[in-house]
C-alpha cells in the first residue's frame, strides 16, 4: 500500500512534558442532553491514528462516555493527565499495542482511576509481516482492514524496539494499584495469548478476557461489539465503585472467551 510509509518512532520518555498537540486528538462526545459518565482515553497502536478508533469512539459515547483518542506516539503521563484534569471523571485510559504500554505508565504515575489493555505487545510473535499480511493479522474484519488502509501512518513494525512488554514482567513493576481490564485476541500471531496474559496478570489484571478467535487489534475486530460492551461493563463497575471479580485464577489460568456478537 502505498500510503504507509514506515517512520521511526520516538524513545518512549523522550518528550518530557510536551503536551499533546490538538491536532492528534479526536474526540466523541455524549448524546445532547445525557450526563456524561466519565471520561476514556484511548492511546493508539504503532503507526496509528485518533481516526482508526472512530467506530470504537462513537460506540463508548453512545453510552454517555466522554472519549478522546490520541493519536501521537509514547505520550507521556504528565501529558495524558493534562488532557484529563479539566473533563469528567472518572477517567479511563484505554491503551492497545504499544498504547497499552503507555497506559500502564500513565496508570504507574497515579493519574487515572482505571486501565484497559488490549493487544499488550510480546516479544514472542510474529514481526515484520508485508503490509497484506500484517492487516490479515491484525484482524478479520474487512472493515477495519479499509480503514487501516486510509488512516494507518505506518505498519506495527517500523519500529521494531517499540516492543518492550517484557519488562513489564520485572517484580519491582507489577501490579498496578488501579482496576485492570485485559482484552486480548485468543487468535493474535502477532502477541501471541500465552505470553500476553502471563504479562497481564502480572500487571494484576483481575479480569482477562480473550477473544475467540480474535486477532491482534482487538478493540476493532470482527467481535468489536462484544468488546465495546465488556469495556462498558467495566466502565460501569468502575462509576460504581464495584470491584471486578477474578477471571483468570492462579490454577486453571483460564480467561473467560468472548464471542463474536
Amino acid at each position: 500500500m502505498s500510503t504507509i510509509q514506515a517512520q521511526p518512532l520516538p524513545r518512549p520518555g523522550t518528550r518530557g512534558t510536551t503536551p499533546l498537540r490538538p491536532a492528534s486528538l479526536r474526540t466523541w462526545h455524549e448524546p445532547p442532553g445525557a450526563v456524561v459518565r466519565g471520561t476514556v482515553v484511548v492511546l493508539v497502536g504503532r503507526g496509528e491514528t485518533a481516526e482508526v478508533y472512530e467506530r470504537f469512539g462513537r460506540r463508548l459515547a453512545a453510552d454517555a462516555y466522554r472519549v478522546v483518542a490520541v493519536g501521537e506516539d509514547h505520550p507521556t503521563p504528565h501529558a495524558v493527565a493534562e488532557l484529563l484534569a479539566p473533563l469528567p471523571a472518572p477517567h479511563v485510559v484505554v491503551g492497545t499495542d504499544v498504547g497499552a504500554l503507555a497506559a500502564v505508565r500513565v496508570a504507574r504515575a497515579g493519574h487515572v482511576d482505571a486501565v484497559v489493555l488490549a493487544g499488550l505487545p510480546t516479544s514472542a510473535g510474529v514481526q515484520g509481516l508485508m503490509w497484506q499480511a500484517e492487516l490479515d493479522a491484525r484482524t478479520a474484519c474487512t472493515s477495519h482492514q479499509r480503514v487501516l488502509g486510509q488512516a494507518a501512518r505506518s505498519s506495527l513494525f517500523a519500529d521494531v524496539t517499540a516492543i518492550v512488554a517484557l519488562d513489564l514482567t520485572r517484580p519491582d513493576d507489577a501490579p498496578l494499584d488501579v482496576p485492570v481490564l485485559a482484552l486480548h485476541g485468543a487468535a493474535d500471531r502477532i502477541s501471541p495469548a500465552e505470553q500476553a496474559v502471563a504479562a497481564y496478570r502480572t500487571l494484576g489484571a483481575r479480569h482477562v478476557a480473550l477473544v475467540a478467535d480474535g486477532r491482534h487489534d482487538v478493540l476493532n475486530d470482527a467481535a468489536h461489539r462484544s468488546v465495546a460492551a465488556t469495556v462498558v461493563q467495566f466502565l460501569e463497575r468502575v462509576r460504581q465503585g464495584r470491584d471486578l471479580p477474578v477471571l483468570v485464577d492462579d490454577v486453571a489460568a483460564a480467561p473467560q472467551p468472548v464471542g463474536h456478537a
